[in-house]
């Protein structure tokens, strides 16, 4: 299974409680904290939620 590194790169203040939730479950905390996760369905439609919050680069 193919990884991705999901990296936070805008803040979380000011964004709607489910945007805020999903970058939780992702395990991103602070500005430019890295993640790495597989790319399941599940990760790439949480990715895609908060796309505008992240950068993400295969692994």
């Amino acid at each position: 299974m193919a990884k991705i590194k999901v990296t936070q790169v805008r803040s979380k203040i000011s964004r709607p409680q489910d945007q805020k939730r999903t970058l939780e479950a992702l395990g991103l905390k602070k500005i430019g904290q890295v993640v790495e996760h597989d790319a399941t369905p599940n990760i790439l439609g949480m990715v895609n939620k908060v796309k505008h919050l992240v950068s993400v680069e295969e692994a």
